[in-house]
């Protein structure tokens, strides 16, 4: 989650890719490179220090046009402690709060380590990680600093598909090629519980988090990252099972249990360039639940079989051509997104379709950065979705306004590292 993620990042594993692609960041959000930036122990000057404190956070205000109501929150404050024991054994840590504050009766706020992790450097291309960490899935997951990525809110593909900031206990292998400016990384961690996944959020509350995490069942999950001149390809993958439970419980509920018992399965492949002040991303996600059936009938949490997203976006830095030196050395980035996804695309026969889960998005704003390490965010976001399952309406009206399958929301943020 942060910069610490020397896992998310490539601090050793990326020095020798080539010049053009260590190039420091001008902007996370602009500039394409193979380090992401999100390494405390190398970024800033850092890596002169044993000790390293930092962190970074994102103060946001959204206007919800149909239900006319305004909400001002600090989505997130995250402090950062990492110590270099030794020139091959570092320690990473990360401490999120969300929401500002957690109080008892409260609705909502949570404090919680992002990444818990001890990094072992083999050699200036590989290490192993050990601990809490972040999978290498998507774009945001390893790179979820509110200066990396445009926009107020992160992509709703990264954030209802593939679940952002995911972390979870187990150990990784990370490394670089020397023929070809190629990285891989391979890592278990324990599996999800299917217990927690609720409708409207695909496999999202399954996560343990390094919270009394089942290691019963485990996963594998691996990425390829190729880069060429200004682009960057990746594709990447997960597998594991859903069922933390013995065999005498699961056998009760009818769930298949061990190591990839009732498994899920996500692929994902992305692609990014950045040249000339020009950004494009594009990323597609499909996650499959071939047991949801069995899921259901356990739980009765409407757990689909399939589960799709994707996004295409362009951005523009206009400071990028400024004659002055002063307006050149900021950033003025506009940029638009368009976003599709259904978290219920196929469901089993004892699930019930919910068309609002089928969306689109379409994303629009601008980001400014007076220095490389603070932004000031504005964009606005138009949803719109199938209709409402009327079996699924908890609260008819005229306890509950009508739906609407087309909504309006304005965006308003700062975001900082350091």
């Amino acid at each position: 989650m942060f910069r610490t993620a020397l896992l998310i990042s490539f601090s050793i594993l990326c020095y020798n890719i080539s010049e053009a692609q260590n190039k420091p960041l001008q902007t996370p959000a602009q500039v394409l490179v193979a380090n992401t930036g999100e390494d405390s122990m190398n970024s800033y000057g850092a890596s002169h220090s044993k000790t390293v404190v930092s962190g970074y956070g994102e103060v946001v205000y959204q206007r919800d046009f149909n239900q006319q109501q305004s909400m001002a929150d600090l989505k997130r404050a995250v402090l950062f402690v990492g110590h270099q024991f030794s020139g091959r054994v570092a320690f990473f840590s990360e401490l999120e709060v969300e929401d500002a504050k957690v109080e008892a009766g409260g609705p909502t706020g949570e404090v919680g380590m992002e990444q818990v992790y001890l990094k072992f450097a083999l050699n200036p291309r590989q290490y192993i990680v050990a601990g809490m960490f972040l999978p290498r899935v998507g774009i945001v997951n390893e790179n979820h600093l509110p200066i990396n990525f445009n926009g107020v809110e992160r992509p709703m593909v990264e954030e209802l598909v593939i679940p952002s900031t995911w972390r979870e206990i187990g150990v990784g292998f990370y490394g670089q090629t020397t023929a070809m400016p190629l990285t891989y990384s391979v890592a278990v961690v324990n599996g999800l519980n299917n217990a927690g996944f609720e409708h409207g959020s695909a496999i999202r509350e399954g996560r343990a988090e390094g919270q009394l995490a089942g290691a019963n069942n485990l996963a594998v999950t691996a990425s390829v990252q190729y880069f060429a001149g200004n682009w960057k390809f990746q594709v990447s993958g997960y597998a594991g099972g859903t069922t933390p439970l013995g065999p005498k419980q699961a056998d009760t509920l009818q769930l298949e249990s061990g190591v990839f018992g009732t498994p899920v399965y996500l692929a994902e492949a992305d692609i990014q360039y950045s040249g000339r002040g020009l950004t494009l991303k594009a990323l597609g996600c499909n996650i499959s639940l071939p047991k949801a059936e069995s899921i259901n009938r356990a739980y009765d949490n409407n757990t689909p079989e399939q589960v799709y997203g994707a996004y295409a976006e362009v951005g523009y830095n206009l400071l990028y051509s400024a004659k002055s030196e002063k307006w050149r050395s900021k950033q003025l980035n506009i940029f638009a997104r368009y976003e599709t996804l259904d978290l219920n695309a196929k469901i089993p026969v004892n699930g019930i379709i919910d068309g609002t889960e089928k969306q689109s998005h379409i994303i629009a704003g601008l980001g400014y950065f007076p220095l490389p390490h603070v932004v000031i965010k504005a964009d606005v976001r138009l949803m719109s979705t199938g209709e409402q399952n009327g079996a699924l309406i908890v609260n008819p009206n005229p306890n509950a306004l009508p739906y609407k399958q087309n909504n309006t929301f304005l965006n308003i943020g700062i975001g900082y590292s350091f």
